[in-house]
């Protein structure tokens, strides 16, 4: 595969032992292997730095980046995609995982349809690795619009194309970056296309915001009226169909 067809994978890593060794595991096993595995440590206490150092030590298409502080999870993916060489940026936190035809599948459905931007289905797990739900039921098509309202685009399945944008980076905001984003790109291309296959695996950790309802309902606020600086109204109206539509767990 041509260099320009190279797949940048960005992986913020925090206290990840636990789980970074199947992430890893699961991006070297892709079929489609024309790709780069960046790692950004943010100020690990545990094993994980070694671990990911064994891996390196064995396929030099992971790179180890190691904050010299504590950055914060958007500040960290920042620097990932800042340093990234590939033409495609993709995203997979350490405690995910692909499935090995994750890439292969998307890059074709991207290569076949023309289109920049794609996310995909994907499952949920427990902690322990038991399956909880599959998230299978996206559009075909997400726009600016319906993104404000339901973010239907998982962090772990999205891919950009810098040809069409360059590089965009996330909103240095605490939580809900990677939905900041989505928003931006959509801004660029009128939709963001998805794969309807499962091709990742989500799991859903104790304690997480994303586990956490009434707290993403104040990131989102946030985002609406500071971020994407919506009137008072519109950001209301926004906040609303999310609401409900987190309720009913659309």
């Amino acid at each position: 595969m041509s260099e320009n067809k190279k797949v940048s994978i960005i992986t913020p890593l925090f206290n990840g032992a636990q789980f970074v060794s199947e992430t890893i595991a699961s991006v070297l096993l892709q079929s489609y292997q024309n790709l780069e595995l960046l790692i950004i440590d943010d100020g690990s206490t545990d094993s994980g730095p070694q671990i990911v150092e064994e891996y390196k030590k064995k396929d030099n298409r992971i790179k180890f980046i190691r904050n010299d502080h504590n950055l914060g999870p958007a500040r960290t993916r920042n620097r990932g995609i800042e340093v990234a060489t590939g033409r495609y940026i993709a995203f997979l936190d350490s405690d995910d995982i692909w499935l090995p035809n994750k890439l292969e599948v998307q890059l074709h459905f991207m290569e076949k349809n023309k289109t920049p931007f794609t996310f995909t289905h994907y499952e949920q797990l427990d902690e322990e690795g038991n399956f909880l739900k599959k998230m299978d039921y996206f559009p075909d098509k997400v726009d600016y619009r319906s993104t404000m309202m339901s973010n239907k685009i998982g962090c772990l399945t999205a891919m950009y194309d810098t040809v069409y944008f360059g590089k965009v980076y996330m909103a240095d905001i605490r939580n809900r970056q990677d939905y900041t984003l989505w928003l931006q790109l959509l801004k660029k291309v009128k939709y963001a296309y998805c794969v309807p296959e499962i091709l990742a695996r989500y799991r859903i950790r104790k304690g997480s915001i994303s586990s956490n309802k009434w707290k993403l309902i104040k990131y989102h606020w946030h985002i609406y009226r500071h971020i994407e600086q919506q009137p008072f109204f519109t950001s209301l109206y926004y906040i609303t169909n999310y609401i409900t539509l987190r309720l009913l767990r659309k």
